[in-house]
């Protein structure tokens, strides 16, 4: 029996089509799309700041269920997925929030006002950050029950966020999609953003074999410094 998987974290039937839709997407986001009426070239920003924010969320409720599941069945392969999910909401989010400040300054004239919007998605970066600092700084024993909790709790966030610009009055605007009688895209815009989307997906997914498969190998890594602890305590 194997002790380790080593076949490739991110296979080739998964990092060619990621390759292909992200070399897919710039092209359109770059060189087919239209620029947007009103707002001009910047508005590119768009097909990839909201990419990363609907990535954000759905890791997010992976690291959420996953850390349930953990809670559950206390199988530390939840908490690899857990973690490595969480790791990459800092990420994508962090990505969406930069990219957010990139476009509010030439169409808002600032770069940044602690609206419902902004402040809540601010918020889950830190919930996640505070995550991964107090995953190093938890004893090992109790480290994946506390990290479920938080992880939790940051899944919790996001109902939060994207009902926010609907229940709040934001400078944030309105929802482009599916925010009701006047919201949508041209024809152009939505297959752009539909390849922007896809492409982020597909990354995101790399990235998380990757990381759940360095977690693993970091469980292994521990349970192997405990066990020769425990040899060595044996023979003195």
């Amino acid at each position: 029996m194997k002790a380790f998987d080593d076949s490739p974290a991110v296979p080739l039937w998964l990092g060619l089509p990621a390759l292909a839709a992200m070399l897919g997407a710039l092209y359109l986001i770059f060189l087919w799309v239209p620029p947007e009426a009103t707002m001009g070239n910047v508005q590119r920003i768009f097909y990839f700041h909201v990419p990363a924010a609907f990535v954000a969320f759905t890791a997010s409720f992976v690291g959420g269920f996953a850390a349930i599941l953990y809670l559950v069945k206390r199988d530390g392969r939840y908490d690899d997925l857990s973690l490595a999910a969480n790791e990459s909401v800092v990420v994508f989010q962090t990505v969406n929030i930069l990219m957010g400040i990139m476009w509010a300054r030439p169409v808002w004239g600032i770069w940044w006002t602690w609206d419902a919007r902004l402040t809540s998605s601010f918020l889950q970066v830190c919930i996640y950050a505070a995550y991964l600092v107090l995953r190093r700084a938890a004893p090992v024993e109790g480290r994946a029950s506390i990290c479920a909790v938080i992880s939790i709790l940051g899944m919790a966030d996001v109902p939060l966020i994207y009902m926010s610009n609907r229940l709040f009055r934001t400078q944030h605007p309105s929802p482009v999609m599916g925010g009701g009688e006047g919201s949508g895209l041209a024809p152009e815009m939505w297959l752009t953003w539909g390849a922007g989307t896809l492409a982020m997906y597909l990354l995101w997914w790399c990235v998380l074999r990757v990381r759940r498969r360095v977690a693993r190998l970091d469980r292994a890594v521990e349970d192997l410094t405990r066990r020769t602890h425990e040899l060595v305590e044996e023979r003195m």
